[in-house]
């Protein structure tokens, strides 16, 4: 009598460990992905994901520990013996020549030749079938700087096809998608999965993690923290999983009243969006949100308020006094602080340490005759790593080393440090675990408690409704709507951020 052996996982890791100088990232860590699945992969900032998706594309090498492919021991020495295994891991920043065609992004570096000439209608063919087959259609001659972002994260894995991949390493590849196009995303994942292609997918967003996994692989602090199936994946397993503690309420909100206006906005038309004239206030100690889909006009507002971007007409005012807004540094000195969007490249230094990034923004008021007052800086940043609870050996070490949630907490002491009137957030969890997530819901409150003035943009509907006092719904660069805390839920607020007036 035969007996079937049962198919050996796609991939699979066993006891992984890695160490860094002064901190250990993975400690014997174990996961596999079958042939055909959507296996997550969930932890707060710290746990070890990116550290074991760059070993499995061999960006790093473990420092013991087993990789098996299709049952075999491999040990990867470069990104070229993982991808010729099938493996291909797509960054959260797109690699992509946006100079170049899609054809020729798919296949650089692997262009097809015949006595040393690019062989151009053999790429454009065999892009044509990969674009098809993830149901975009575009022609492969179309520039890459043409393209959506969500287009572009199409040709990235279009890209991975090419090498024939059978894993499929996605590392947060929904963070600046819109819906639509995340939607798009999801079915394209789904696809693959049904044409047999292992998909490893990491993420914070919670409610994609439920909705794709067949199964969720859960790391804390470098290890293991538990396994999940379909059916057993919900928001509080994952949660208590990844902080090995139940948060029973995320949401950090103490009713206290508001002061008088702390900011108004009065006619203000923003140059992106010339047609619509704003108009809105926030009072002192006051939470207010801004919602609205992809494009709707929040960061603008925003980077006008702050004085980066010049407003066309209309007039600004901070407890009371006119503020002509031309730079950031008139919005500072009337007390406007702007924690922006993309705090890699407009929010920290990468390569400055903690003191230094957080000294940044106040370096003009400590400073004597152009030098700086290193006592003042030094007595500056231990308040605000202790006041932020900031995850480093001390404040000297460099901010490109910290986790998310640390980086955003840094940029968040650099303009605290100013003592600001108004508070200006655009999207301050993005891209951060949910731990760290709600020690900024903490923050957001205990500064409200103080008299602050909070105007944060956010995409998480969630995070909109557990936060704020009322919120404010733009569609197409005009505000169609303001909704108390008592009317928010995510059908009133879907109603207004797609063109509906109140």
């Amino acid at each position: 009598m035969s007996t079937t052996s049962p198919t050996p996982p796609r991939l699979e890791v066993r006891d992984i460990v890695k160490s860094f100088p002064g901190v250990r990232a993975l400690k014997g860590v174990s996961l596999k992905v079958l042939p055909g699945e959507v296996l997550s992969v969930v932890g707060e900032n710290g746990a070890g994901k990116s550290t074991l998706m760059k070993i499995l594309a061999g960006v790093q090498a473990q420092d013991s520990g087993e990789i098996l492919v299709n049952g075999q021991p491999q040990r990867f020495r470069s990104v070229s013996d993982a991808m010729r295994l099938g493996i291909a891991l797509i960054h959260q920043e797109l690699n992509l020549a946006d100079n170049l065609d899609i054809g020729a992004n798919i296949f650089l570096g692997r262009e097809p030749r015949q006595f040393g000439l690019i062989r151009k209608s053999e790429i454009q063919q065999a892009s044509r079938l990969l674009l098809k087959r993830l149901g975009l259609n575009l022609s492969p001659d179309t520039l890459v700087k043409d393209l959506t972002v969500g287009q572009q994260q199409m040709v990235e894995i279009a890209k991975a096809l090419s090498i024939n991949a059978q894993v499929l390493i996605m590392d947060e590849p929904t963070s600046s998608l819109s819906t639509s196009e995340s939607l798009r995303l999801f079915e394209v994942i789904r696809d693959l999965r049904n044409q047999g292609v292992s998909i490893v997918y990491i993420s914070h967003r919670l409610a994609e993690v439920q909705d794709l996994s067949d199964r969720v692989t859960v790391l804390r602090d470098g290890e293991n923290a538990g396994h999940l199936v379909r059916g057993e994946v919900t928001h509080s397993s994952l949660v208590r999983l990844m902080v090995g503690r139940d948060i029973s309420r995320i949401f950090s909100r103490k009713p206290h009243p508001a002061g008088d206006v702390a900011i108004q906005a009065t006619n203000v038309v923003t140059s992106t969006w010339p047609r619509h004239a704003l108009n809105f206030s926030v009072r002192a100690g006051e939470i207010v949100g801004v919602a609205g889909l992809v494009g709707a006009g929040r960061t603008e507002m925003l980077r006008t308020l702050f004085g980066v971007d010049q407003p066309l007409s209309g007039s600004i005012t901070v407890a009371g006094q006119l503020v002509p807004l031309t730079s950031p540094q008139q919005a500072i000195a009337a007390g406007i602080a702007l924690v922006p969007e993309d705090r890699k490249q407009q929010g920290v230094v990468l390569d400055m340490t903690i003191r230094e990034n957080i000294g940044l923004a106040s370096v003009h008021r400590h400073a004597t005759a152009g030098l700086l007052n290193f006592r003042v800086e030094k007595s500056q940043s231990a308040d605000m790593c202790q006041r932020l609870r900031v995850k480093s050996p001390d404040d000297t070490y460099r901010v490109g080393n910290l986790s998310g949630g640390n980086q955003q907490k840094v940029v968040l002491g650099k303009w605290l440090s100013l003592k600001p009137k108004v508070l200006l957030l655009d999207e301050p969890t993005r891209g951060i675990d949910v731990g760290a997530k709600q020690e900024i819901y903490q923050l957001m409150d205990q500064l409200a408690a103080q008299g602050i003035a909070v105007l944060f943009v956010s995409s998480e509907m969630e995070e909109i409704i557990g936060m704020s006092d009322r919120v404010l719904v733009m569609h197409e660069g005009r505000i169609t709507g303001e909704l108390p805390g008592d009317q928010l839920s995510e059908e009133s607020i879907m109603h207004l951020a797609t063109g509906h007036s109140s």
